[in-house]
């Protein structure tokens, strides 16, 4: 679970949500140690800059999300998606926040991962290819 917001007031009297980040490192540990089958396999592939010489990080923050992987060179995050994520309009609010930030979002449920993990690495790649350009 996300760490709850500090409600700030800055200039302007504007209202900020800071998130302690005390609390978000300490859920990056937990989702790291608890990785769904799905997100091992993956990572497997993704680590040590074996896809396009490129690194990638796993339980990376942006802001209040923390996005299963990420990388910088492109802004890339990766999400692996199981059934709770059917329908979900806060991955809608997320992927919109991250569009914003310049951070392109590619989603993929866990089973294709798990069943069809050549085509997912496909997929990635071409993605890749095209935030290059």
């Amino acid at each position: 679970m996300i760490s709850s917001p500090l409600k700030v007031r800055g200039a302007g009297g504007v209202m900020a949500h800071l998130y302690n980040s005390k609390n978000l490192k300490q859920q990056r540990r937990s989702l790291r140690r608890s990785q769904t089958d799905a997100e091992k396999k993956l990572w497997q592939v993704l680590r040590d800059k074996q896809v396009q010489g490129l690194k990638f990080f796993r339980q990376y923050s942006v802001g209040k999300y923390v996005l299963d992987f990420y990388c910088s060179t492109v802004r890339l995050a990766i999400e692996l998606d199981g059934g709770q994520h059917m329908d979900s309009g806060h991955d809608v609010e997320r992927t919109s926040h991250l569009a914003r930030q310049g951070i392109f979002v590619l989603r993929f449920w866990n089973n294709d991962v798990l069943s069809n993990l050549e085509g997912v690495c496909e997929r990635i790649v071409l993605v890749i290819k095209d935030l290059k350009r």
